[in-house]
């Protein structure tokens, strides 16, 4: 008798545990289908393409694997059966060639997400896939986690009783694509551990003056070093109309977060000119003319341009008046006070989810058998460089497979 699975969610965690089910569905006789709640399929992955789709990263994989922070364990195995250059694989045999950038991330070729996904879509439907769009999960049937799955339709509520189903819905980030964290109160309600999902990868709220931001307000800040709880960083950011933005702001967005939700203060120190020493600063300020102005002098005598001279000003008011050594050690290490995370629907992803603890090692829910979780919907986060959606595709699979033992044990 043909088994039925049911995928909710139409992301990549999803559409990669599709593609593993119906690749085996001769051989397990299972019937797969994929429920999405938007109009079309993966649209978060679409948006990230827009910019560049980074699918992977190219670093070494031990170091890679480690990316994951106290999840990584966990993760390991998932990662292991789908590597960056497994990826890479998958990729090239849907027609979507990639090459490494000067940071390691791994682009596709064309730079863009849509020709992969549709060339994706169409394989699963060639392997029987029946994907339907426009189906939001609303609940378990007859309110009883474990009965089936109530789905809003344009035909209306049904409930569907599949034999096995994945939950691939995705954390809180981006709402309006689909991933709007609904699914939580019902997990709860069973019983399930579930962290409370945070912004990761996000920007902060800084408290700028209005002069400063009618003028700087989406400068980048280039060539700094930035330090915090996670490190010493180096690159640009963007100072925003609200605070701060950008690549390099993200590498240090989840130690700010969680020194502000230990603490109620975080600080960003950024070295704003790291090709030169606080004291061969110090000597170059100090043959600057007292009569310039303090503009001037920091461009002249430290290298520092229009955006770099407002930051110093705008953090310390009084710097002007400050003598050239002290001066040089707050360029070398000028804190910017951040006061909050910019709101979650910004974010590029979330940290939360399902607890570990809730799943065995297939992926299943401990508390719902025949129940599957993947993606980030689990409690595991990651910096951005493609590391996010390898392990979205990785658990994907690790599910798949987890169902089809599942079943085969049955």
């Amino acid at each position: 008798m043909t088994k039925t699975i049911a995928i909710i969610g139409g992301g990549p965690a999803g559409l990669m545990a599709a593609e593993v089910l119906s690749a085996a569905s001769q051989s397990h006789d299972i019937a797969v289908t994929v429920y999405d709640a938007m109009p079309t399929f993966a649209r978060k992955f679409l948006l990230a393409g827009k910019s560049g789709l980074n699918i992977t990263h190219a670093e070494e994989f031990a170091r890679f694997a480690e990316r994951y922070g106290a999840s990584s364990p966990r993760l390991r195995p998932a990662l292991d059966a789908f590597m960056p250059d497994d990826i890479r694989g998958w990729a090239a045999r849907l027609g979507t060639e990639t090459f490494t950038g000067t940071s390691g991330r791994v682009f596709p070729t064309a730079m863009k997400a849509s020709p992969l996904l549709r060339a994706w879509l169409k394989r699963l439907e060639a392997q029987g896939v029946i994907l339907k769009t426009r189906h939001r999960w609303t609940g378990f049937a007859d309110n009883q986690p474990g009965s089936g799955f109530l789905l809003a339709t344009p035909e209306g509520e049904i409930a569907i009783r599949p034999d096995a189903a994945l939950l691939a819905l995705g954390g809180a980030s981006w709402p309006r694509l689909g991933s709007d964290a609904s699914w939580v109160p019902w997990l709860r309600q069973a019983g399930m551990e579930i962290s409370d999902l945070r912004p990761a990868n996000c920007g902060f709220d800084v408290a700028w003056s209005a002069v400063f931001t009618e003028r700087f307000g989406g400068a980048p800040l280039k060539s700094v070093v930035t330090t915090s709880d996670a490190g010493a960083f180096q690159g640009e950011f963007v100072i925003s109309k609200h605070g701060i933005e950008g690549s390099l702001v993200y590498a240090h967005s989840a130690a700010l977060r969680d020194r502000l939700a230990m603490t109620g203060n975080a600080v960003l120190t950024i070295d704003l000119m790291p090709g030169r020493t606080a004291e061969r600063l110090a000597r170059d300020l100090s043959r600057q003319d007292a009569k310039a102005s303090f503009s001037n002098r920091l461009r002249k005598g430290a290298g520092l341009d229009a955006v770099k001279a407002a930051l110093v000003r705008e953090l310390l008011p009084d710097a002007n008046r400050m003598a050239p050594e002290p001066l040089a050690v707050l360029i070398k290490a000028l804190p910017i006070p951040v006061l909050r995370t910019r709101p979650i629907a910004e974010a590029i992803s979330s940290a939360g989810g399902i607890s570990w603890d809730e799943l065995d090692d297939g992926y299943m829910l401990k508390r719902l058998p025949g129940l599957f979780a993947a993606g980030e919907m689990i409690d595991w986060e990651a910096p951005t460089g493609g590391y996010l959606l390898t392990a979205c595709l990785a658990t994907g699979r690790a599910a798949a497979r987890g169902m089809l033992e599942w079943l085969a044990s049955r």
